[in-house]
Protein backbone atom coordinates (compact mmCIF):
# COMPACT_ATOMS: atom_id res chain seq x y z
CA UNK A 1 0.00 0.00 0.00
CA UNK A 2 1.07 3.29 -0.99
CA UNK A 3 1.93 5.81 1.56
CA UNK A 4 -0.33 8.75 2.37
CA UNK A 5 1.18 12.02 3.18
CA UNK A 6 0.16 14.87 4.73
CA UNK A 7 1.65 18.61 4.44
CA UNK A 8 2.26 19.70 8.08
CA UNK A 9 3.76 23.57 9.17
CA UNK A 10 5.78 24.05 11.89
CA UNK A 11 4.54 27.04 14.31
CA UNK A 12 5.95 28.71 17.61
CA UNK A 13 3.61 26.23 19.48
CA UNK A 14 5.30 23.37 17.65
CA UNK A 15 8.77 24.37 18.88
CA UNK A 16 11.10 25.04 22.16
CA UNK A 17 13.02 28.37 22.99
CA UNK A 18 15.32 27.23 20.38
CA UNK A 19 12.95 27.61 17.72
CA UNK A 20 13.65 23.54 16.82
CA UNK A 21 10.70 21.26 17.31
CA UNK A 22 10.24 19.37 20.37
CA UNK A 23 10.51 16.28 20.40
CA UNK A 24 7.40 15.44 21.29
CA UNK A 25 5.29 16.93 19.03
CA UNK A 26 5.98 14.44 16.47
CA UNK A 27 4.15 12.20 18.15
CA UNK A 28 1.37 14.68 17.52
CA UNK A 29 2.71 15.37 13.56
CA UNK A 30 2.13 11.72 13.28
CA UNK A 31 -1.30 11.19 14.89
CA UNK A 32 -2.71 14.05 12.62
CA UNK A 33 -1.67 11.94 9.41
CA UNK A 34 -2.87 8.88 10.90
CA UNK A 35 -6.51 10.36 11.64
CA UNK A 36 -6.43 12.10 7.75
CA UNK A 37 -5.07 8.81 6.02
CA UNK A 38 -8.20 6.70 7.93
CA UNK A 39 -10.19 9.49 6.55
CA UNK A 40 -9.16 9.18 3.14
CA UNK A 41 -10.22 5.46 3.61
CA UNK A 42 -13.67 6.27 4.89
CA UNK A 43 -12.68 5.25 8.23
CA UNK A 44 -13.73 8.60 10.83
CA UNK A 45 -12.87 7.86 13.94
CA UNK A 46 -15.84 9.38 15.78
CA UNK A 47 -17.91 8.03 13.34
CA UNK A 48 -16.48 4.56 13.64
CA UNK A 49 -17.12 5.91 17.52
CA UNK A 50 -20.41 6.52 17.43
CA UNK A 51 -21.71 3.49 14.66
CA UNK A 52 -19.40 0.80 15.29
CA UNK A 53 -19.08 1.02 19.11
CA UNK A 54 -14.82 1.78 18.69
CA UNK A 55 -11.66 2.95 18.31
CA UNK A 56 -8.52 2.93 17.83
CA UNK A 57 -6.13 3.42 20.46
CA UNK A 58 -2.28 3.99 20.67
CA UNK A 59 -0.77 1.18 22.11
CA UNK A 60 2.98 1.21 21.13
CA UNK A 61 5.06 3.80 19.97
CA UNK A 62 8.72 3.53 18.82
CA UNK A 63 10.62 6.55 17.52
CA UNK A 64 14.14 7.32 16.05
CA UNK A 65 15.27 11.28 15.67
CA UNK A 66 17.83 11.82 12.74
CA UNK A 67 17.54 15.80 11.84
CA UNK A 68 15.99 18.39 13.67
CA UNK A 69 12.69 19.85 11.99
CA UNK A 70 12.39 23.79 12.81
CA UNK A 71 10.09 26.90 12.91
CA UNK A 72 8.25 27.83 9.48
CA UNK A 73 9.68 24.27 7.64
CA UNK A 74 6.88 22.76 6.44
CA UNK A 75 6.93 19.46 6.35
CA UNK A 76 5.74 16.04 4.79
CA UNK A 77 4.42 13.80 7.46
CA UNK A 78 3.62 10.11 6.01
CA UNK A 79 1.60 6.73 7.25
CA UNK A 80 1.41 3.50 6.05
CA UNK A 81 -0.11 0.17 6.88
CA UNK A 82 3.07 -2.66 7.69
CA UNK A 83 0.99 -5.00 9.18
CA UNK A 84 -2.95 -5.55 10.14
CA UNK A 85 -3.95 -8.08 12.49
CA UNK A 86 -7.03 -8.83 14.15
CA UNK A 87 -7.23 -5.99 17.03
CA UNK A 88 -4.44 -4.04 15.50
CA UNK A 89 -2.58 -2.38 13.10
CA UNK A 90 1.38 -1.68 12.76
CA UNK A 91 1.84 2.02 10.75
CA UNK A 92 5.40 3.33 9.39
CA UNK A 93 5.55 6.65 9.82
CA UNK A 94 8.02 9.10 8.53
CA UNK A 95 8.40 13.01 8.78
CA UNK A 96 10.81 14.70 5.94
CA UNK A 97 11.89 17.54 4.87
CA UNK A 98 11.44 18.14 1.57
CA UNK A 99 13.95 19.98 -0.24
CA UNK A 100 13.95 22.10 -3.25
CA UNK A 101 14.78 19.51 -5.93
CA UNK A 102 12.62 17.02 -4.83
CA UNK A 103 15.09 15.48 -2.36
CA UNK A 104 14.35 14.45 1.19
CA UNK A 105 15.57 14.65 4.40
CA UNK A 106 14.49 12.27 7.04
CA UNK A 107 13.53 13.85 10.27
CA UNK A 108 12.01 11.08 12.45
CA UNK A 109 10.90 8.17 11.67
CA UNK A 110 7.79 5.82 14.23
CA UNK A 111 6.34 2.56 13.97
CA UNK A 112 2.75 3.13 15.72
CA UNK A 113 0.71 0.34 17.07
CA UNK A 114 -3.10 1.25 17.24
CA UNK A 115 -5.19 -1.22 18.70
CA UNK A 116 -9.48 -1.44 18.04
CA UNK A 117 -10.96 -1.60 21.15
CA UNK A 118 -14.67 -1.33 22.44
CA UNK A 119 -15.18 2.49 22.90
CA UNK A 120 -17.50 1.73 26.39
CA UNK A 121 -15.26 -1.14 27.80
CA UNK A 122 -11.81 0.12 26.20
CA UNK A 123 -11.45 -3.79 25.89
CA UNK A 124 -9.63 -5.08 23.09
CA UNK A 125 -11.98 -6.03 20.44
CA UNK A 126 -11.85 -7.37 16.54
CA UNK A 127 -11.15 -4.95 13.52
CA UNK A 128 -14.86 -4.27 11.93
CA UNK A 129 -14.86 -6.55 8.83
CA UNK A 130 -15.89 -3.11 7.02
CA UNK A 131 -13.00 -1.67 8.21
CA UNK A 132 -10.40 -4.44 7.38
CA UNK A 133 -12.07 -4.04 4.04
CA UNK A 134 -10.97 -0.46 3.32
CA UNK A 135 -7.78 -0.93 4.73
CA UNK A 136 -7.20 -3.88 2.10
CA UNK A 137 -8.01 -1.88 -0.84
Amino acid sequence: MAAFELPIRVYWEDTDAGGIVYYANYLKFFERARTEWLRRLGVGQRAQREGAGGMFVVTDASLKYHRPARLDDELAVAARLQASGRAALTIAQHAWLPGPTGSRQLLCEAIIRIGWVDAASMKPARIPPAIVEKLNQ
